[in-house]
C-alpha cells in the first residue's frame, strides 16, 4: 500500500502482516458479532433509560437534582445487569474505583483475600503493607489481608481458596483481578468467574466478591455482575468510555454495598445526591455508546498482534486463537532494547505526541521503572493506542488499546520496523 511507505514501513513488513490478516478472518466475524449483541444492549439500556438532551447539560455546586448524573449510572447499572452503579467523573483512576469498593465494605479486623495472587501494583498500596504506615491504607484500619496464587494453568485455585477462609475469623470480601495486569497469564472468563463463584456462594453466602473488570468489559456478552460478583469496578478511560470519556471511574452491582460506595464516594448522608460536574456529559454517554465497537477494534488489533509474533516464533498470550476475555495483549521480547524499539515504534505511530520517546522511569505506585507508550488524546486512556512494560526480565511488553484496528495494525507494523527483527 503506497501511503504505507510514507510511514516508512518496509514491503516485508506489510507482506507479513497482511498474510496474517487474511487468516484471521474467520476469528475476527466471531468478534465482530459479539460487539453487535453488546451494542443493541446499551441501546436498549439509553432506550430504556429514555436518554435525552438534558442529560447532556452542565452542572455547578452541589449539583442537587443534576439529571446527567443519575441516569449515567442508570444506564451503566442496566448494560451490566446491576441492580444498581455509581458512575462518576469523580472517580479518578481504576485504582480509585477499586479503593472506594473496599473501603466501603471493609471494617476494622475483616479479612480481604485476593484469589488472583498478588494485586496490580497500584493496588498494593491501598492494601498497605509493613514498610507504609500511616498512609491511609487498609492496613492502618486493622484490615487483614491474605492472597491465593493461582494455579499453574492461570485458573483460580477454589481449594486453597475455601481452605484460606476457614483459617480467616472474619473473611469478609473476596478480591478477583480479571485482566492479568503485569503478569504471564490470559485474562479470566466470564464463564471461569461464574464457576468460581457459584461454588464459592455455596458454601459462604455472606461473603462479598469484588472484582477489578478494567480491560475486560464488553469482550464477553456478560459481565461478572451477571454471574454472581457483588461489585465490579473500573476506569472509564479504558473499555465503557469509548475513547470519548474524559476522565471517570465506575463501580456496580448490589444496591445496598453501592450505598456504602456512595457514601465513601462523597459522604455519610449525602451519597450520590450531590456531585456537580460544570462539563457536559455528552462524553460520556457517547463513549459508552460506542464502546462495543471500540472494543471489537482493540480485541482484532490484538489477535492480529499475537499472530504475527507467533509467526515470527515469539511467546505471546494470549494466543492469536484463544477465548479472550481482555483486550491486553502480552509479547515475551526477552530483550530490553527490543522491547524499548517496540514502544518507540508505537509511540511513533501515533496521531498524538507521535514525536516523544519513551523513557523508562519510576512510575509512582510501581515497583519497577515502568515504560509507556501511548499518545492518546486522552492522557493515559488504555483503550487508545497504547503499550507499557515493566523494565525487568523477561521483558514482556503489554499492548492494549486501539479506538480503530486500522490503528492498531499501523502500530504494529512501525514496532516491527523498529525493532528490525524482519
Amino acid at each position: 500500500m503506497q501511503i504505507l511507505n510514507d510511514f516508512g514501513i518496509s514491503s516485508e513488513v506489510q507482506s507479513l502482516v497482511g498474510k496474517a490478516e487474511t487468516a484471521l478472518g474467520a476469528i475476527f466475524k466471531s468478534v465482530e458479532v459479539t460487539a453487535e449483541i453488546n451494542q443493541y444492549k446499551v441501546i436498549d439500556a439509553f432506550r430504556q433509560e429514555n436518554i435525552g438532551q438534558r442529560h447532556f447539560s452542565a452542572t455547578t455546586g452541589y449539583g442537587y437534582a443534576d439529571e446527567g448524573r443519575e441516569a449515567l449510572s442508570s444506564v451503566f447499572a442496566r448494560i451490566t445487569k446491576a441492580e444498581s452503579a455509581v458512575l462518576s467523573p469523580h472517580i479518578a483512576s481504576g485504582t480509585h474505583a477499586l479503593s472506594l469498593a473496599l473501603f466501603a465494605v471493609l471494617r476494622p479486623l475483616d479479612t480481604l483475600i485476593s484469589v488472583t495472587g498478588r494485586p496490580y501494583d497500584t493496588l498494593n498500596n491501598v492494601i498497605g503493607h509493613k514498610k507504609s504506615k500511616d498512609t491511609g491504607a487498609l492496613a492502618d484500619f486493622a484490615v487483614d489481608y491474605r492472597q491465593v496464587a493461582l494455579l499453574a494453568d492461570g485458573g483460580i485455585d477454589t481449594a486453597k481458596v475455601e481452605e484460606t477462609i476457614k483459617r480467616c475469623e472474619r473473611p469478609k470480601a473476596l478480591f478477583l483481578q480479571r485482566s492479568r495486569g503485569y503478569e504471564w497469564r490470559k485474562a479470566l472468563s466470564v464463564l471461569e468467574i461464574r464457576e468460581f463463584i457459584l461454588e464459592i456462594k455455596r458454601l459462604y453466602p455472606e461473603i462479598i466478591i469484588i472484582v477489578d473488570n478494567c480491560y475486560g468489559e464488553f469482550c464477553e456478552l456478560e459481565e461478572p455482575t451477571q454471574c454472581g460478583a457483588d461489585l465490579i469496578a473500573g476506569s472509564m478511560i479504558k473499555n465503557p468510555g469509548g475513547g470519548f470519556a474524559p476522565t471517570g471511574g465506575y463501580i456496580a452491582g448490589r444496591a445496598d454495598l453501592i450505598k456504602l460506595v456512595e457514601n465513601a464516594l462523597t459522604c455519610p448522608g449525602l451519597g450520590c445526591e450531590v456531585g456537580s460536574y460544570e462539563a457536559s456529559y455528552r462524553p460520556f454517554f457517547q463513549g459508552l455508546f460506542l464502546a462495543p465497537h471500540v472494543v471489537a477494534e482493540a480485541l482484532k488489533g490484538s489477535i492480529l498482534s499475537a499472530k504475527v509474533f507467533e509467526t515470527l516464533g515469539y511467546k505471546v498470550c494470549p494466543l492469536h486463537d484463544d477465548k479472550r476475555s481482555d483486550i491486553t495483549q502480552s509479547i515475551m521480547l526477552e530483550d530490553e532494547d527490543l522491547l524499548l524499539a517496540y514502544t518507540m515504534g508505537i509511540q511513533k505511530a501515533a496521531a498524538v505526541d507521535s514525536r516523544a520517546v519513551p523513557v523508562p522511569w519510576d512510575m509512582p505506585g510501581y515497583d519497577d521503572k515502568i515504560v509507556m507508550a501511548a499518545g492518546t488524546f486522552v492522557q493515559g486512556a488504555s483503550i487508545e493506542l497504547s503499550a507499557d512494560a515493566p523494565i525487568k526480565p523477561p521483558y514482556i511488553v503489554y499492548a492494549q488499546g486501539g479506538l480503530t484496528y486500522a490503528h492498531m495494525k499501523l502500530g504494529l507494523m512501525s514496532a516491527l520496523c523498529e525493532m528490525k527483527i524482519i
